[in-house]
């Protein structure tokens, strides 16, 4: 009686059990039927020309839209710092100071045979402009003086190292005291209310970069803007690439000079083209397709692709402006599948 009442629960159990088989069978069927029998549900858009400008990555050290470094023009020991980095100084401010008693200098010397050349120049215009002297005379002795003033500004850059721009002390090489010797780098002086920087573009690219091309620079999740501003007409032998100059604006000089920044250069974009988002694309082995709707039936189309722009990207070759993508359902597609569309 048991062994019989085991046997009967066993084979309901396997009837239910090929029940629930049969019925999503049954569905799987229905629902491979309705796509047969009214068509895949698509999305579609109109293709449009439209244009694309590729970006093209770069990866380059930010400097100061002026930037210019102050050498020793005497070997000597540096007799005063004045700023620190950071201090903002106007041009021709005395950053650094050395000793007047280098014999090298001829600070003094320089001093005194100026000094003498304006007194003389003094005492011969008024004896000019009595006719004391002749024109010749005092233009001579104006052209001493010119020589002679020149050599004491020097003599005084000299010991007195002045800052070349305005701008912002970004570094400064010495301290006080230190032996230099003449070419040692002593300080830079910044603008950093502009940035620049120097990308090597080869030449596959250059001819989609122009002057006046939108860039921008990323570093450290700050963003800054900017454009092409030089493009060299020819290749650097040494980089095997073009040099392209690109400046940035630097609100709140919150960007340093010195940093290392990804530059991202737009191309130039001479006419529009047929673009699309990439999803809306299917690889198959090497070759790219979209498909296209005709009336009630989807039509498989290989394409040719171009340039990218972030998610976006260029068809050179496969179809043409104004027919149907279809964007959604295409997974389900095959070439003449029919499909019903949905949304336009």
């Amino acid at each position: 009686m048991k062994r019989a009442l085991v046997i009967i629960l066993l084979v309901g159990a396997i009837l239910q059990l090929v029940a629930g088989c049969t019925k999503e069978n049954s569905e799987a069927r229905s629902m491979e039927q309705i796509h047969k029998e009214e068509g895949v549900p698509v999305e579609v858009t109109k293709v449009i020309e439209q244009p694309i400008f590729a970006k093209h990555a770069f990866h380059s050290v930010l400097s100061g839209i002026k930037e210019t470094t102050a050498s020793a023009m005497i070997a000597d020991k540096v007799e005063k710092v004045c700023f620190s980095v950071g201090d903002r100084v106007a041009k021709d401010a005395v950053v650094i100071t050395f000793p007047t008693d280098n014999p090298a200098a001829q600070y003094f010397q320089a001093k005194v045979a100026y000094e003498h050349a304006e007194g003389t120049l003094k005492r011969m215009k008024n004896l000019y402009e009595k006719g004391g002297i002749s024109l010749q005379d005092f233009e001579n002795t104006q052209t001493q003086f010119k020589v002679s003033k020149a050599n004491w500004d020097a003599v005084q850059q000299t010991v007195n190292v002045k800052a070349p721009i305005s701008g912002i002390i970004s570094s400064i090489n010495v301290q006080e005291a230190d032996n230099v010797k003449s070419g040692d780098k002593l300080f830079t002086v910044t603008q950093t209310r502009q940035l620049k920087a120097r990308v090597w573009v080869s030449e596959e690219i250059i001819s989609d970069i122009v002057t006046g091309n939108a860039a921008i620079a990323l570093w450290q999740g700050i963003e800054l803007k900017g454009k092409v501003a030089q493009v060299d007409l020819s290749l650097n032998s040494k980089n095997q690439a073009f040099g392209v100059v690109v400046e940035f604006d630097n609100p709140g000089q919150r960007v340093s000079s010195g940093v290392n920044a990804e530059i991202r250069l737009l191309g130039n974009a001479e006419s529009k083209s047929i673009v699309t988002e990439r999803k809306n694309i299917v690889k198959e082995k090497n070759h790219y397709y979209v498909f296209i709707a005709r009336n009630d039936i989807a039509v498989k189309r290989k394409v040719v692709l171009g340039r990218e722009q972030d998610v976006n990207i260029e068809i050179l070759q496969g179809i043409a402006q104004g027919e149907l993508l279809i964007t959604k359902g295409q997974m389900l597609l095959e070439d003449n599948t029919k499909i019903r569309i949905v949304s336009q």
